[in-house]
């Protein structure tokens, strides 16, 4: 296997306030819901840096196609890192996250390795990093 990832899937209680979160609140570019004609297939694409695209997928469409059962999600399974090139775009990308509804979970503040971070969690509870460090700076 390659080390490569294409795709993050987030399952999601409601696509369409999801879709205004990530679109209209945090101005990821997207095409908006494809595959409603499919049952089971609305799915939203937001593309990313790298190639990367996270998917936007309903909890109980994915528990259909993997045959799982819908379990709430666990909020400290993962997060999601966004890493900004300066200090300050720290502050602004929070800010913009909350005004866009996403719930501050912990102000952004210095931390332990040297670098700048806060957390913020979107409308389904999936926890997003933003930090600043000089040993991780994103390439533009």
């Amino acid at each position: 296997m390659k080390p490569r990832i294409t795709v993050l899937t987030l399952g999601v209680a409601d696509l369409e306030q999801s879709l205004v979160f990530y679109r209209d609140g945090l101005g990821l570019p997207t095409e908006g819901i494809v595959g409603r004609e499919f049952e089971h297939g609305a799915v939203a694409f937001f593309d990313l840096s790298g190639g990367l695209k996270l998917a936007l997928w309903a909890q109980a469409d994915i528990a259909h196609d993997t045959g799982l059962s819908d379990p709430p999600p666990g909020s400290v399974s993962f997060t999601i890192g966004h890493n900004v090139r300066e200090r300050s775009e720290v502050d602004a990308v929070m800010a913009k996250a909350e005004r866009a509804g996403a719930r501050i979970i912990k102000p952004a503040q210095d931390t332990f390795y040297g670098g700048y971070a806060g957390y913020f969690s979107d409308p389904n509870g999936h926890i997003w990093e933003v930090v600043w460090a000089s040993q991780f700076l994103p390439e533009d």
